[in-house]
């Protein structure tokens, strides 16, 4: 029984409990001497005994699609046909699913002979513990309707009920952020400690050679390898140096010449199209590096005399992604810029100043922190981009200051790490956990100075 049939059928009750109960607060008006003495309108009245019905089948619903497949396969195991099975390891666990992928109808037959016997007492398992379910679903949905429909009374306070439901239904809402945070901190942590048992920080936070093999046997010097500094300059050089000379000069020169130059009919035009880059995916922005960007920087290294410039460097991943991120500081300049109060221009220009001198020293400075925030929202964005790196920036962990040579970055090596062929018992692929815990403690510091940059502003013209 699919998850989404209990679902709708919790949903059903629901709505049946809504009507019933809706009528039922109807005739509690009707029958009143003084119409209108009733505490809280029909509507909360619906949704009072809708909620009971609703909420505790449809979470019964998801918890029984969670468990009743191991169930069913529970039950299969019981069965005689299933005994001549391997008793552990993967074969069994395909000869299972290849006989329940079957019985659900999701294949047309089996591959291996040994789970054709058991498609029959999957189908059996499943035919059971799907009405099962549907009985449950109806029992526990008419259960909560019914003892909430008990309660309505004209003096009940629905009304009371329902706001408080709806309140903890936001609550939780809120809290899914929050504990989504917190579970990516605590499983990027509980790797990185494990990591930190093999290799020592030191070794990974101060070396210069990065060289991990994920097929090599783990050896007693091997923190050696795992230096990461080579990595760290090269998110740093390429996200925080050349993609913010490119986009911090282009993003506020665009802001200030829409938000102060440009007329209503360019900026209602101009606006938008600036904007559109922040919605090109970034594999076509890796494309266009890959492409068209890296081959025209090679070419010009080699003419201006630079043998070592290639066709991966870090000056071409750094000028795309600049150009990616240019509407992030676009957009918070232009917020800040039109934020500051008009009397501040106009006394500026009452004073005598031009338009120039009062942008240069009346407006940017009051919209400066602002600025700051976006771009610190941008350089957090920039040195956590994956796949313009991945495509135009190389693999070579270099530390090095010339920008026509290949670089990588800490979300390359994340990736090479984690998508090989080597063990996550393997301290090669708990790197992955490492280097991802500090390109987030990174990335949230960033955040919050952003943030706390953001509040002064908010605080400077509330």
């Amino acid at each position: 029984m699919s998850p989404a049939v209990l679902i709708l059928l919790a949903l059903g009750l629901g709505l049946v409990g809504w009507l019933a109960a809706r009528s039922r607060a109807w005739a509690f008006r009707q029958g009143e001497r003084r119409p209108g003495r009733i505490h809280s309108l029909p509507a909360y009245h619906g949704w009072y005994v809708a909620l009971w019905a609703a909420v505790p089948a449809a979470a019964f619903a998801i918890a029984w699609a969670i468990f009743s497949p191991q169930l069913a396969i529970q039950s299969v195991l019981s069965d005689p046909a299933a005994a001549s099975l391997p008793a552990f390891g993967m074969e069994r666990d395909t000869i299972l699913a290849e006989a329940a992928a079957a019985a659900r109808g999701n294949a047309f037959g089996v591959f291996n002979a040994a789970a054709d016997p058991l498609v029959e007492p999957f189908r059996h398992a499943y035919a059971l513990f799907g009405t099962i379910g549907v009985a449950l679903t109806l029992v526990i949905g008419f259960a909560g309707g019914a003892f909430a429909f008990t309660r309505l009374k004209p003096e009940f306070a629905a009304r009371t009920r329902v706001e408080r439901a709806v309140m903890a239904l936001l609550l939780a809402a809120s809290l899914v952020a929050i504990l989504t945070t917190l579970g990516i901190v605590v499983s990027l942590l509980f790797e990185t400690i494990r990591f930190f048992g093999m290799v020592s920080p030191l070794d990974f936070l101060f070396g210069t050679h990065w060289s991990p093999d994920p097929m090599s046997a783990p050896s007693a010097g091997q923190g050696k390898d795992f230096g990461a500094i080579p990595l760290f300059w090269g998110t740093i050089f390429i996200g925080a140096i050349i993609a913010m000379i490119v986009a911090i000069p282009l993003g506020l020169m665009s802001a200030i010449f829409l938000t102060q130059y440009a007329s209503p009919t360019v900026r209602r035009w101009m606006k938008p199209m600036l904007e559109i880059l922040a919605g090109v995916p970034t594999v076509v922005y890796g494309y266009f590096a890959a492409l068209t960007v890296a081959p025209a920087i090679r070419d010009f290294g080699q003419a201006i005399g630079i043998a070592s410039a290639s066709s991966e460097s870090a000056l071409a991943a750094g000028l795309v992604m600049g150009v990616m991120i240019i509407p992030f500081v676009s957009s918070m300049a232009d917020d800040s810029i039109a934020a500051v109060p008009q009397a501040m221009r106009d006394g500026s220009l009452a004073m005598g100043a031009t338009t120039s001198e009062t942008i240069r020293r009346v407006i940017i400075p009051a919209a400066l922190p602002g600025i700051v925030s976006g771009i610190m929202l941008a350089v957090s964005r920039a040195i956590g981009e994956t796949m313009i790196v991945v495509m135009a920036a190389g693999a070579a962990a270099r530390l090095s200051a010339n920008p026509f040579e290949s670089m990588t970055t800490v979300t390359f090596q994340i990736v090479a790490m984690l998508t090989g062929e080597g063990s996550f018992d393997h301290p090669a692929t708990l790197s992955a956990f490492a280097l991802g815990m500090v390109l987030f403690l990174v990335t949230l510091a960033l955040n919050f100075i952003a943030l706390r940059v953001v509040k002064r502003f908010r605080e400077a013209y509330e």
